[in-house]
């Protein structure tokens, strides 16, 4: 194949990557469309079955060893946390709470509804370990 035929498809597929939503796949497969033009466009692209064998060997091997390096570093801080982040870490309760009496507590900075989960009352300023998460409510207790 002619090496302006991997660079261009190696671009379309760049442009895929940018126009989609998602987590980075069609990347890796641009890259290695591009990087076989180039190798083809300096001599050292060999047959077919070679550049084909190496656009595959380059865009599997880059997905799996770079994907998760490269959503690691575009994740945003502000992403909304999911339930099993939070479970197991300690929030702070901001009102005495009788066990299953709904209040609040503060996690990480925010305020958030908190549910007594435990047998016995909580206290107001004290941290309790949250168990478990059900909507926007914290369900909290003692260790």
């Amino acid at each position: 194949m002619d090496a302006w035929l991997w660079v261009l498809v190696g671009v379309l597929l760049l442009l895929g990557e940018l126009l989609t939503p998602g987590g980075f796949f069609i990347i890796f497969f641009g890259i290695a469309a591009v990087i076989v033009g180039v190798l083809v466009g300096v001599g050292f692209g060999g047959p077919d079955w070679w550049q084909w064998l190496l656009f595959s060997l380059l865009s599997v091997g880059s997905l799996l060893f770079f994907r998760h390096r490269l959503l690691a570093r575009f994740a945003s801080p502000d992403q909304p946390l999911s339930k099993g982040d939070i479970v197991g870490e300690e929030a702070i309760l901001l009102e005495d709470l009788l066990p299953g009496e709904l209040g609040k507590a503060e996690l990480r900075g925010t305020t958030w509804n908190a549910r007594n989960a435990g047998t016995e009352s909580l206290r107001k300023g004290q941290r309790y370990e949250v168990q478990r998460v059900n909507g926007l409510t914290l369900w909290i207790g003692r260790k």
